[in-house]
């Protein structure tokens, strides 16, 4: 039994080293090197984001799905009606949305929907949201990310590979270089 054991341990040694894939066949798992909370990734670094869709905020029986903007990028907020900075960051997304890039917001941590409804009407928001009461979103797509990192932003290539994420509340402006990059590609 000890042999067995011994040898299990040898062969598992094996199949883990510097070039082992990451886990979760290689979609994206945020990692805040040194506590970074605006994170670039070059082309070669990207990992994909897979999975994000969800019953829409403002449109019932309709579902968002990121894999509906294949090859556009698209910029991804993390919001929630009760987060004071939500507040100025809502009104930047909408600025990002009328200039042309596809913005979609996730609505997380809500107890009801009539509230995150409620502060879309208000600021005449009109990107797509997902309706994140779950937290599948928040759990399954978003690996990695701490459960108070909200709002947090994400910035997709074409091919739905993150290129950017920022850990605090953004401007239209601090997005912007990364699309124009972006569109560069």
């Amino acid at each position: 039994m000890k042999r067995l054991l011994v040898l299990l341990l040898l062969v598992s040694g094996c199949t883990v080293g510097k070039d082992a894939a990451p886990i979760g066949g290689g979609d994206f798992y945020l990692v805040a090197p040194g506590g970074q909370v605006k994170i670039r990734y070059a082309p070669a670094e990207r990992k994909a984001l897979t999975g994000l869709e969800g019953e829409s905020l403002m449109e019932d029986g309709k579902t968002v799905r990121l894999a509906d903007y294949a090859g556009k990028p698209v910029v991804i907020n993390i919001w929630g009606a009760w987060c004071g900075p939500c507040r100025t960051e809502a009104p930047e997304m909408q600025k990002l949305f009328e200039a042309g890039t596809q913005v979609v917001g996730v609505d997380v941590k809500e107890t009801a929907k009539s509230h995150p409804q409620d502060f879309m009407k208000d600021r005449s928001l009109t990107y797509p949201s997902i309706y994140d009461a779950s937290s599948r979103s928040f759990i399954n797509v978003f690996k990695g990310l701490p459960a108070n990192t909200v709002p947090s932003t994400f910035v997709v290539d074409k091919n739905h590979k993150v290129a950017a994420v920022f850990l605090v509340p953004v401007l239209a402006s601090d997005v912007q270089p990364v699309l124009d990059e972006l569109a560069k590609e």
